[in-house]
């Protein structure tokens, strides 16, 4: 069984550097710190995104002298439910 997992870790762990991708023990906690990082990130570039996309409507809402915070009251007003990607895709697209 040990070998198995051992082969597991290691081939999770290709591509790294030097004894990271060679030795068990130290691939074992690259390989763990990594998988950390990938589910934090995940949530991450959820937030990040939107932050984005938030940056983006609100530029162009401004160039329309409209600030972004006006744009989404009003819509919310007008009972609009579009999520801020959508919003940011359609604004390109015309």
């Amino acid at each position: 069984h040990a070998r198995a997992r051992h082969k597991k870790v290691l081939k999770q762990a290709k591509g790294y550097y030097g004894a990271r991708s060679r030795v068990y023990r130290v691939a074992f906690q690259a390989v763990t710190k990594a998988g950390q990082y990938a589910y934090r990130d995940r949530r991450q570039k959820k937030r990040t995104f939107r932050q984005l996309w938030i940056a983006r409507i609100n530029a162009a809402a401004r160039q329309n002298g409209m600030s972004y915070s006006r744009l989404i009251n009003g819509l919310k007003k007008a009972s609009i439910e579009i999520d801020r990607k959508i919003l940011l895709i359609s604004q390109y697209s015309t």
